[in-house]
């Protein structure tokens, strides 16, 4: 009897390893049309299949879904294993019991493992050595370009830098005879003409920095010369002061004197002043 015990089948450790919080709805299932949708086009985690892609979609179709008292993102826990398929659904079932407890965690665990840093690694080095093809029209090149931004959203490039590495990699004779064809949509000229503005508002904050630093540069050397040198000494103001009595004024303005005292001394004084 106990070496049957042994053999028979576990009934438990089981449990999921997402955990998805408490439901406060009444009456609340999950439709079995929304079931049918994730299974429409499931991810199965092949080299060819992006994690990004997937959680794009995804999160486009858990969107509109709406329940009253139902978190979304208890929606998107629910759902998420419904979407999985081959080796991604193998992955999740090997992930420990109740491991991932929320949105954010599930999808960080997901990209890491479908995504790995040398695939990151190579999609930048395509990114930065992108190249307009010889039989490639602008419209195409740039489509492409796009494609391979969009594969690697976390590539970290800023949008000066996509966009110069873009200008740099176009062919431009080619590109003129296509910019000039009909067949090109308007946005094609639009993304050269941002293109042609950025890598002149690029050369330009250059110059207006290089500018603005050659003038400080020559603003410290005034003012350092400036205050190395001593401050002129100041010049006492000359007073006048009264023959007659000492006063601070001229003689000919001294109330002690009718205008008549010394004559003589007051003519000599007015010749002067008047030669």
């Amino acid at each position: 009897m106990y070496y049957c015990e042994l053999l028979r089948a576990p009934t438990e450790g089981y449990a999921e390893a997402i955990v998805v919080p408490p439901i406060l709805a009444e009456h609340f299932e999950l439709k079995h049309s929304l079931i049918n949708m994730m299974t429409s086009d499931q991810f199965f985690g092949l080299e060819k299949d992006n994690p990004h892609d997937h959680i794009r979609w995804f999160n486009k179709i858990t969107s509109t879904i709406k329940y009253k008292d139902v978190p979304n993102h208890a929606i998107k826990l629910m759902l998420f294993p419904f979407s999985l398929a081959g080796a991604a659904r193998r992955w999740l079932e090997k992930e420990p019991p109740r491991s991932i407890t929320t949105w954010d965690d599930l999808v960080s665990k997901f990209i890491n493992e479908f995504f790995p840093p040398s695939r990151t690694t190579n999609l930048r080095n395509e990114i930065s050595n992108f190249q307009q093809k010889f039989d490639e029209s602008f419209h195409e090149a740039w489509d492409r370009y796009k494609d391979l931004l969009r594969a690697c959203p976390h590539h970290g490039f800023t949008e000066l830098h996509q966009l110069d590495t873009f200008y740099n990699a176009l062919v431009p004779c080619k590109t003129m005879i296509h910019l000039n064809s009909a067949a090109v949509v308007i946005s094609s000229k639009e993304v050269l003409k941002m293109c042609c503005d950025y890598r002149k508002q690029s050369k330009l904050t250059h110059a207006v920095n290089q500018q603005t630093s050659d003038v400080t540069t020559a603003m410290t050397a005034i003012l350092k010369q400036f205050q190395a040198t001593p401050p002129p000494a100041s010049v006492k103001a000359v007073e006048e002061i009264c023959v007659t009595c000492g006063g601070p004024h001229p003689y000919y303005q001294c109330l002690t004197s009718d205008g008549n005292t010394f004559p003589e001394y007051r003519d000599n004084i007015q010749d002067k002043v008047a030669a």
